[in-house]
């Protein structure tokens, strides 16, 4: 029963902590629970920029998204309210406090950058065919993720 009443110190940390929660209709690959990487948990959430914290989220997410596709896809992503079209992801950045940027180019190789305040994120994760003069599939959220320890 002791274990059911937490201390304030407890209960603190644990509210800090940050937690990832996906639930799919299915057996979806790269849906299973996973540790979060030390570098996401080790600063807690209240010591991050808006910037840092979206930018650390978003590259488990693009990992994520990754592990679902085959050799023929990369990840690329669309914009939500517009008609900019999409953007295949080659770089991702953020500038504290607030500033998450995406780098790539779009379906017709044009060099594109996405600059956007945190408070108007939103993003969509897509299969993009890869460049058929590739000869593997570039994954960039495991080059991200590398950074941050996973």
């Amino acid at each position: 029963m002791d274990s059911l009443i937490a201390t304030a110190a407890e209960a603190q940390e644990a509210d800090a902590l940050p937690r990832k929660i996906d639930v799919h209709t299915e057996d979806t690959p790269g849906a299973a629970p996973e540790p979060l990487p030390e570098a996401v948990t080790r600063k807690p959430v209240k010591q991050k920029s808006p910037a840092e914290w979206a930018y650390e989220r978003i590259i488990l997410y693009i990992q994520s998204f990754e592990t679902q596709l085959d050799n023929e896809h990369e990840v690329a992503m669309g914009f939500t309210g517009s008609d900019a079209g999409i953007l295949r992801i080659e770089g991702m950045g953020y500038f504290d406090p607030d500033i998450v940027t995406f780098y790539g180019t779009d379906p017709a190789g044009a060099r594109t950058q996405l600059v956007q305040h945190v408070s108007q994120l939103n993003v969509i994760l897509r299969a993009l065919p890869r460049e058929s003069r590739q000869d593997k599939p570039r994954r960039i959220g495991f080059r991200l993720a590398r950074d941050l320890g996973s």
